[in-house]
């Protein structure tokens, strides 16, 4: 794959003041239909998802590339497993990797990073088996906690998360990197609770509330069926309309003095005891 590339040297060149914009403002990604991924593994997963990149920014120093003053960046595609030649082949900008270092999050992004198409995902659009296992989240505003949720689902197998009545943008950059490139390997819609709630019930999918008040201990209640495990903010709780429209409510036992776990510790919590009857 022979590649033309444009190379940057100035943090003040508009396309890197666009892609910390990107970075920062969630308005800036729904108007131009874009999000960024930072390193080599999530970019890799995001394109096998069916993801387009856009623009790709590279480190002009990166092993493996030709001498950036060629403009030509050679075998891009073993560089980024599964990027191919073609008609969406992204743009490619070498930067050098002081510069590409001043625009990433993190430090260690493997010498590249890419502008990426938002797509949408839909609750119509997620295909499941018959007896699926589904988290549902309400609320959760966190990023991380989000991103760490989606972790938690992939290693599960977890065959969709739903997002209800989100508080942070599913393109966030934070959530991305927590989740390590979950975000593409589990299917994952963001929806109104009303939705979601009216989408299980067609399909006669067990609702498990995670609560305190009026619910059975999680290990007690089956999870063997199409299962959805509903979990909302540490600090309010789940809404009664998710309260009202359980199957069951469930509860994991607290011998302690507090009253609630970190969300994406319950939700790993609730997700492998469905693992576990399931085997």
């Amino acid at each position: 794959m022979n590649t033309a590339i444009q190379s940057i040297s100035s943090a003040q060149n508009p396309k890197i003041k666009n892609l910390l914009l990107l970075q920062e403002k969630s308005r800036a990604r729904r108007e131009q239909g874009l999000f960024v991924v930072e390193g080599r593994r999530e970019i890799q997963h995001c394109i096998e998802a069916g993801f387009e990149i856009d623009t790709l920014f590279v480190s002009a120093d990166l092993s493996g590339l030709s001498d950036p003053s060629s403009s030509v960046i050679p075998e891009l595609g073993t560089v980024i497993p599964g990027l191919v030649p073609g008609t969406s082949s992204p743009r490619v900008i070498a930067l050098p990797r002081p510069l590409l270092e001043k625009v990433t999050y993190r430090g260690a992004t493997e010498g590249v990073v890419a502008e990426v198409r938002i797509r949408e995902r839909r609750l119509e659009d997620l295909s499941l088996p018959e007896n699926p296992l589904i988290a549902v989240i309400e609320g959760v505003e966190k990023p991380g906690n989000i991103g760490a949720i989606l972790r938690t689902a992939d290693a599960a197998g977890v065959d969709a998360l739903i997002v209800c009545d989100p508080l942070t943008d599913l393109w966030n950059p934070n959530l991305i990197r927590a989740s390590l490139g979950g975000i593409f390997t589990v299917p994952t819609v963001a929806c109104s609770s009303e939705e979601a709630i009216a989408f299980l019930q067609a399909r006669g999918i067990a609702i498990l509330t995670a609560q305190l008040q009026d619910s059975e201990l999680y290990y007690d209640t089956p999870m063997t069926g199409g299962t959805a495990l509903v979990m909302g903010t540490e600090s309010t709780g789940l809404t009664d309309r998710w309260r009202n429209a359980a199957t069951a409510h469930i509860r994991i036992p607290m011998q302690g003095r507090l009253d609630s776990l970190n969300v994406s510790v319950s939700t790993a919590i609730l997700l492998y005891e469905a693992v576990r009857q399931r085997r």
